[in-house]
């Protein structure tokens, strides 16, 4: 089959989301004009989360790479693949009524199942599969999303499994992965780096003593005059891999900031979050350094902050970067501290300067007990550590009371300041001074 050449994902070599969209749309086509069947068989992997809260992100990617070679080898060319997800793949088969698209389900999950050695830990993979074919009504999308949401059924029965689309349940919200909402979503984070439409919001972080530690940068977006909220844009970024565009831009934008503030004789840190993606990249430390001799700031007011699971990963790209990020002088923080999976026990070499406990724990205070007695300890053993130790989302003076008996050592949230553009946030460090 020769067909238009589309982008490839990188780790797998297979279609990336956009390239299946558009390979659906072309054999779609073909199926039309032919009149012979075209099937779409998504594919999900079991229990991928637990591999990488287990072993680590390089296990998972490693896991990924090997089933992907198994795909390659077995189907010889015989299906297009698209990696669709972390762990999900789509198969577009021509030519394949119900019985053969059957029969491939079962061909696939023989190829998954053999044994895997994860550093002496054996495991067996499963996947659960949805089928659809071709219909005439369809297009590519509605096509796949017949596909996932057959695949979410045969989820939800257990996996190890496959579903034909129109035997299950409709759930009421049309797919999770490739639905038109996304798409758009990502067609407006295009739009957005292409047009100015990313902006920074800045909320401070106050310490015990009034004085302001740092302040966050907060990405926003906004394409065709329309505000797309950051829980919106921000997981198609990390699934479609714009997150790494979004985050150098982010890098750029947060370091000319701590050099405006700075020339403004309002030196504070900015504090910009970092996703795995960048780190993963071997060239995350150039950027990073690009981002400072751009800008023309010192290190010292940069602090980047990120997930607790990164610090846990093993592998010697992440290690790397944020070794060099601590020799720069740049400080690192520990994010939404408490929702992770990361043992205690490695929290003692984990090179943070600063522990931001996550809002979940701030919102039920003073009233949840329990609450109270977790933030006590962590703000007790972040202080042990040598950290600065920060409470997120505080937004009464009763939550700001309980989190100062507490111990914690600075407080951010909307009782003091929303997030703000820079030039509001500099007419409130103003205020804040004269006041």
């Amino acid at each position: 089959m020769k067909y238009l050449i589309y982008q490839l994902d990188p780790t797998t070599g297979f279609l990336d989301r956009n390239g299946c969209l558009h390979m659906a749309t072309e054999l779609i086509a073909r199926s039309r004009e032919t009149g012979r069947p075209l099937a779409a068989l998504w594919l999900d992997l079991d229990r991928f989360k637990q591999i990488n809260e287990s072993f680590g992100y390089l296990v998972g990617d490693n896991v990924i790479a090997l089933i992907s070679q198994r795909l390659k080898e077995k189907l010889n060319n015989r299906a297009e693949i698209g990696r669709v997800g972390a762990d999900e793949f789509v198969c577009l088969v021509p030519n394949l009524d119900l019985g053969q698209s059957e029969q491939m389900a079962l061909e696939l999950m023989r190829i998954i199942e053999p044994e895997l050695d994860l550093g002496g830990v054996r495991i067996r993979p499963t996947a659960s599969i949805g089928i659809a074919l071709f219909e005439p009504d369809d297009d590519a999308f509605g096509l796949l999303e017949r596909a996932d949401r057959a695949k979410i059924a045969a989820k939800k029965q257990g996996g190890n499994r496959f579903v034909v689309s129109g035997t299950e349940p409709v759930p009421g919200r049309l797919g999770i992965m490739l639905v038109r909402e996304e798409l758009e979503v990502e067609h407006q984070l295009h739009t957005a780096l292409e047009n100015g439409g990313l902006q920074l919001h800045y909320q401070p972080i106050i310490a015990m003593n009034g004085e302001i530690q740092a302040v966050e940068a907060l990405m926003r977006c906004t394409a065709k005059g329309e505000s797309i909220s950051p829980a919106k844009f921000i997981p198609v970024a990390e699934k479609t891999g714009l997150i790494v565009r979004l985050g150098e831009w982010s890098l750029l934008q947060g370091a000319r900031h701590a050099r405006h503030m700075s020339d403004a004789g309002m030196p504070t840190k900015t504090a910009i979050n970092v996703s795995r993606s960048q780190l993963v990249d071997p060239k995350f430390s150039q950027a990073l350094n690009a981002a400072l001799i751009c800008a023309n700031v010192s290190p010292a007011l940069i602090e980047l902050e990120l997930t607790e699971s990164l610090f846990m990963d093993i592998s010697d790209t992440v290690q790397n970067n944020l070794r060099a990020a601590r020799e720069l002088g740049i400080c690192l923080a520990i994010d939404d501290f408490g929702t992770g999976y990361s043992c205690l026990a490695n929290l003692k070499d984990i090179p943070a300067t600063k522990l931001k406990l996550d809002r979940a724990f701030v919102t039920v205070l003073p009233h949840d007990r329990r609450a109270m007695a977790v933030v006590k300890a962590m703000a007790q053993l972040g202080k042990e550590l040598g950290m600065t130790v920060v409470a997120e989302g505080a937004e009464t003076q009763a939550q700001v009371d309980a989190l100062i008996e507490a111990g914690v050592d600075c407080i951010q949230g909307y009782f003091y300041a929303k997030p703000m553009d820079d030039i509001r946030l500099l007419s409130w460090f103003k205020e804040r001074n004269q006041s």
